[in-house]
């Protein structure tokens, strides 16, 4: 069995439109397992810099795959591994919802690793 790491990273900004209205973080933030591996998630890490609760999701092909709510002006580690394969060519994406009018900086790590 052979493994390779790969990383969903960055500092986004985002605007609250509700939390119950997530939008999606820009394309930087996808990731599609390659159609001979499966893939396993090994952590996510996220920060908020508002002064609200925001709410990342993770998506696996436009459906919810896991919420990982984040306080105000805080982080969160959430270790992940081996919790279960994702699939190949399956798409992993993130949404943030955060209440009306917040506004910020996400910082995301999410950590995966691929399968043969």
């Amino acid at each position: 069995m052979t493994e390779s790491t790969r990383f969903i990273q960055g500092v986004f900004p985002f605007e609250g439109g509700g939390l119950d209205r997530p939008a999606p973080l820009p394309a930087a933030t996808e990731y599609v397992v390659p159609r001979d591996k499966r893939a396993q998630l090994v952590y996510f890490r996220g920060g908020n810099g508002s002064d609200e609760l925001i709410v990342v999701t993770l998506m696996r092909d436009g459906k919810t795959m896991r919420h990982f709510p984040i306080g105000a002006k805080s982080s969160v580690h959430v270790p992940l591994a081996l919790v279960e394969d994702v699939f190949p060519e399956s798409k992993l994406s993130l949404q943030v919802a955060a209440p009306k009018g917040a506004v910020g900086m996400l910082v995301i790590d999410v950590g995966i690793i691929e399968v043969n």
